[in-house]
Order: structure tokens, then sequence, then C-alpha cells
């Protein structure tokens, strides 16, 4: 049984100093490769809510459609710079995404947002003015959507039919060049428009907007030869051409979206509270701590170890898992040392009990933890139940609930494996040494015993 334990102790300590190099430096961690996440109230950046358009989703697709939305937003997001961002589902049909620690412009939420990032035109010939339709206009004139044919069907010449491949190059002039490649699709289409519109303008159109160059005119070029498999798209500037290219290599997205929310945050506030929250923190635990050391006297010190290994532990599962921790989940990680001291509490009770009717220490210890673990037991499922109630609530209405509930969550989970593992073994290194003789140092009731 000693052996046992001494090989437990010896485990709990190697994942103690493992877990130790992932949390410090808090900034880095993980061999260096990620920092703390913290959410827009503590670090700043952007909040933009999207509404997306399922009034033409069939029935039964709309989970299907919402969860290619966010696929295709976190595309467009990191070509912005953004390694963690944070982009979820909030109730039937909005899209949160939140930009920690970033600044970006009107243009750029927007392009986020568009459907199908480019089309092609035809103009319209002055014969036909009558019977078609105008999608476009611009200094050279009325445009309709270029179009062609496949399997016997009309379709619409658009980016949809690019590889995810479409990159930047220079010509030997310097100029910008945004090439591209069709799919097998996109190159019968665009074989059959380019075919027919020889010597002909070609527009190309960013939703309901002219796709302009560099010097602020309409890109539309004349078609000089054939294409079917790649073209190339010319006179943007590069900034313009890379970040359209990041853009069309993201994908597209099924439905409309609309912006009905756009929130800039400043972290001067979140940073003040970040400052605050700690301190209190840091108080309030070492208050928790000098209280179980004075009145459980051994009990209680090492129940203070085993909460310093449980804040490290969940300092880790914040990393890894990865939680973004805001102010609210920051709170909840708090209140999880309140439930973490509680099932040490309900132990050493049961303990005290034991060893005042007689019990050795040995003995005592091991009838404490057996019978306090029902009340341990039930009084954490109770608080899973009210943390998965919050997460859900949370992701209809609230972040800040959501990540309150997931910080409680790990906490709870985290104090039970203290609470039942860790004291456990600390405990059960002093059965046999001469300490154990000392029963006043496990309980004050017990006297000069």
């Amino acid at each position: 049984m000693e052996r046992r334990n001494g090989l437990v102790f010896l485990v709990l300590l190697l994942v103690f100093f493992l877990a130790l190099s992932v949390v410090f430096p808090i900034d880095k961690g993980v061999l260096g490769q990620r920092g703390m996440r913290l959410g827009l109230d503590l670090q700043g950046g952007i909040h933009v809510v999207y509404r997306a358009d399922l009034s033409s989703a069939k029935p039964g697709t709309e989970n299907e459609i919402m969860e290619g939305v966010i696929a295709v937003l976190s595309n467009r997001v990191n070509p912005l710079g953004v390694t963690e961002p944070v982009i979820y589902r909030q109730g039937d049909d909005r899209i949160v995404v939140d930009l920690p620690g970033l600044t970006i412009t009107d243009k750029e939420k927007d392009s986020l947002s568009r459907v199908a990032l480019l089309e092609f035109g035809e103009l319209i010939a002055a014969n036909e003015t009558d019977n078609a339709t105008v999608k476009w206009e611009n200094v050279f004139g009325k445009w309709k959507s270029a179009t062609g044919i496949i399997d016997g069907e009309e379709q619409e010449l658009t980016s949809r039919y690019f590889k995810e491949n479409t990159f930047v190059a220079r010509d030997q002039m310097g100029g910008i060049r945004l090439v591209f490649e069709w799919d097998g699709e996109g190159s019968q289409l665009s074989e059959q428009i380019t075919s027919r519109l020889i010597g002909q303008r070609l527009g190309i159109f960013e939703g309901d907007t002219t796709l302009l160059g560099d010097d602020g005119r309409p890109i539309a070029p004349t078609v000089q030869a054939v294409i079917a498999e790649r073209g190339e798209i010319t006179g943007l500037s590069l900034q313009a051409a890379t970040q359209l290219a990041r853009q069309l290599n993201a994908g597209r997205l099924p439905v409309p979206l609309e912006i009905i929310r756009d929130q800039t945050v400043s972290p001067i506030l979140g940073s003040d509270f970040v400052g605050k929250g700690v301190t209190a923190g840091l108080i309030g635990v070492a208050i928790v701590m000098l209280f179980m050391m004075s009145y459980y006297r051994i009990p209680g010190v090492l129940a203070s170890l085993a909460l310093i290994f449980y804040a490290v532990l969940n300092l880790v599962l914040f990393k890894l898992v990865p939680v973004t921790l805001t102010l609210a989940g920051l709170a909840g990680f708090i209140v999880s040392f309140g439930i973490a001291v509680d099932a040490n509490v309900l132990i050493f009770e049961r303990m005290k009990e034991e060893l005042i009717v007689g019990r050795t220490l040995g003995g005592a210890i091991e009838a404490g933890f057996r019978r306090a673990w029902s009340a341990i037991w039930v009084s954490n499922v109770t608080t899973f139940i009210v943390c998965i109630i919050l997460v859900w609530l949370g992701s209809i209405f609230s972040a800040a609930v959501q990540g309150f509930g997931v910080t409680l969550f790990i906490g709870v989970a985290v104090s039970m494996f203290t609470a039942v593992l860790v004291t456990r073994t600390l405990l059960r290194l002093f059965v046999g040494t001469a300490l154990a003789r000392q029963l006043r140092l496990f309980s004050p009731h017990l006297g000069g015993k």
C-alpha cells in the first residue's frame, strides 16, 4: 500500500512539473506555441454579429448551412492575421465573430460576409436592351451575367468555379496579376463564354458592385483568346489582389449574411479588470488557505498544496482545450476554488468524526474519503447540470454566460480529481510516520491525543 501510494505521489509530482512547463510563461506556454487565449473584454478587438438569410434554405438543411457558414468565415478570417478567432453560432440564424487584439476596416468586415466574391458579366448589346436584364451598370455600359450551358442548363460564370489555388504573381514589367484556375464545370463555361466574346469586354464584379482597379476604373478586360483552364485578372493593387486571392481560396458562403451588430472593444477596461480580478482572486485564495491551515492543521496544509495543483491543472486545460478566458470565465474559475475547498471540508469533517471515535489515522483517512464520496459526487453532478444549462443558454443568448459555465465545469471536474486523488495521496504519506501518532495535528478537536 505504501509503495503504491509512493508511486502515485511521484506520478502526480511529474504531472505537476509538466503542467508548470505548459502554463508558464502565460503568454506562450505549450512549448512556446500558444499563449492564454483572452476574450474581447480582456484583450480588446472586434465583435461582429452576422445574420444568415435562411429564407431560401430547404427545410431540415439549416444546421448544415450554418456549419458551412462558420467554416467559410473561419477560412476568411485567418488571412486577416487572426490566429485565434472566436466564431460561433448564436440562436438559429446568427453567427458571432470575435477577433481579439485586432482592428479591421469596414470593407474587410463586409468582405467576410459576401456570398460570391466575383461574378463575370458581358455587355448588353444595343439591340437587346429591351429583353435583357440589367444586373450592373458602369462607364462601359449595361451588363448582364455571362452564362453558358452545362448539362442542358444555363449557368452563370462566378468564382464558385475557381479551384482553391488562386495566387498573386508579377509579370515581366512588374505588374500585379491575380492568377486563377477553373474547375471542370468552370472550364466549360469559360470556354463557351470567351469563345463568343473575343474582341469584347468581360466585366468582373464583386456582388452588386464593379471590381475596381488600382486606378479606380472598372476592371473589364477585352477577351483576346479562348480561356479554358486558367485566367488572370490585372489592374489590382498588390494589397487588393493578395486579399482577394486569400478570400477566393477560403470558399463560398452558402447563404447571404447581414451585419446586425458591429462593435470595437477597448482593452483598457478589460486589462484594468484583469489586474483587479487576479488580485482579488489571489487574496481570496490566500485567505481560504490560511483558514484551512489554521482550522484543519496538517490536512489544511495538504489541501492548500492540492489547491495549487488544482489551479495549475486548470490553467493547463484552459490553454490546451483551448478556453477563451473572459471576465465571466475568470469569475467561474475563482468560484470553482470554493467548490474545490468544499470537497476537502467534507472529507476532513468525516475524518475528524472517525478520529474522535478512536480510529487510527490510516483508518480515518480511508473511512473519511469513503463516507464523503457520495456527498461530493452528488453535489458536483448537480453543479455539472447547472454548468451544462449555462453553456446551452449562453450559446443562445450570451457568450459571457457560456464562458462562466465552461470554466466552472472544468473547475469542478478538476476539483474532484484533486480532492479525491491528490489530497488523499498526500494524507497517506503520513500514515506510519511519527506524526501519525500526533492526532492533534490532524484535528483541533482531539486536544492532547
